[in-house]
């Protein structure tokens, strides 16, 4: 019977717990506790720290480079918690939000013994489910009889690693026509993953041919541009600039893709915005925060490409990535199609940042 959870259930489930604040376990025979700072409680940081094992906060490189610490694992730092460490000391070493007015966080005395594997999949654990990237873990000797003790989620990192770095699978769930300002006769297509997060959104416009390289346009949601008419970004120029395209063409395809703030979600794409306003750009920004510039899945794009029956693309962007993502995902750009649209006062440093340290042909 195939009634138990497998892998994809598995991380979705852990995806959940993490955000509610739930601890999961992580390995197979030693393993980790782990809980994501974000949604830490001084009740539960407690409970860890009096399990008597070293308890370690664990944060990206990008986090630990600003906080001048050692990350001795590249990519993520284990900083050992200090005795008298608090919820307010791990959120503040977390969070950037405080930096400026509070920049001593340490000295931060950081691991460089045994093996960082599962720390760093519990980190990109809490990546994917849009939190910080930040977690509390501490080591446990039997990881399969403490999740079955404490009926926590438990996560084999064998199974799980390849699977967090796998493509996604997606379904389409239904299609249904929409007439739109910029183009009556569009039609919506909704697709869900396997794993049940984010749905993606494809609109055609018109009924373009799939034997030709056709009109189309990878654009990441963003809700305070694309709905409240935000003037700090580009975004709902060029959603409403791609479709007037489309429409005066009389045929494309644009492709929504639910991966907002660049793929960090909208509540840190919130947290990046504060920090600019203490005079960060947007690349630093991130970093502060402990993501990459850009942490978004440009091969979801691909595939909803090849579900449609698109093999070949003129690409609505500014952005070199996209291009050389749809190439090696197999689908041929025979034209960049530029989009320069939506430059005002609030954004011109944005562009510019874009432009500078991140490519963008703008």
């Amino acid at each position: 019977m195939a009634l138990a959870p497998d892998i994809t259930d598995l991380l979705a489930r852990a995806r959940a717990d993490l955000r509610m604040g739930v601890p999961i376990v992580v390995g197979t025979k030693a393993g980790l506790l782990v809980l994501a700072v974000e949604s830490l409680t001084a009740e539960r940081l407690k409970d860890v720290i009096a399990l008597g094992e070293d308890v370690d906060l664990v944060l990206t490189g990008r986090r630990a480079a600003t906080l001048k610490a050692r990350a001795y694992d590249s990519d993520v730092a284990r900083v050992a918690l200090p005795d008298d460490a608090n919820l307010r000391w791990v959120q503040a070493v977390a969070d950037p939000a405080d930096d400026l007015s509070h920049p001593m966080k340490g000295p931060l005395v950081t691991r460089r013994c045994g093996d960082p594997t599962l720390h760093r999949l519990a980190v990109s654990l809490t990546k994917t489910a849009r939190l910080l990237p930040a977690v509390i873990a501490t080591e446990v000797p039997d990881a399969k009889a403490f999740a079955a003790e404490h009926d926590l989620t438990l996560i084999d990192p064998v199974v799980a690693a390849p699977r967090l770095g796998a493509s996604a699978v997606f379904d389409s769930v239904v299609s249904a026509r929409v007439p739109l300002r910029a183009a009556q006769n569009a039609r919506l297509h909704v697709f869900r993953p396997e794993d049940g997060s984010e749905e993606h959104y494809v609109i055609e416009i018109g009924r373009p041919d799939r034997a030709k390289p056709v009109l189309a346009r990878l654009h990441s949601a963003c809700f305070t541009g694309d709905l409240l008419g935000s003037l700090k970004c580009d975004c709902g120029p060029q959603l409403n600039g791609a479709l007037a395209a489309m429409g005066s063409e009389g045929e494309g395809v644009l492709l929504y893709l639910n991966q907002e703030g660049r793929g960090i979600g909208l509540a840190n794409k919130m947290r990046a915005y504060a920090l600019q306003d203490q005079g960060f750009d947007t690349v630093e920004a991130n970093h502060r925060l402990g993501f990459e510039d850009d942490e978004r899945d440009f091969r979801i794009g691909a595939e909803l490409l090849r579900k449609l029956g698109f093999g070949s693309v003129r690409l609505m962007t500014n952005n070199p990535a996209k291009i050389a993502m749809m190439e090696k995902q197999g689908i041929t750009v025979t034209e960049r199609v530029p989009l320069k649209v939506g430059e005002n006062p609030h954004n011109t440093e944005y562009l510019a940042t874009k432009a500078r340290k991140s490519g963008h042909l703008l």
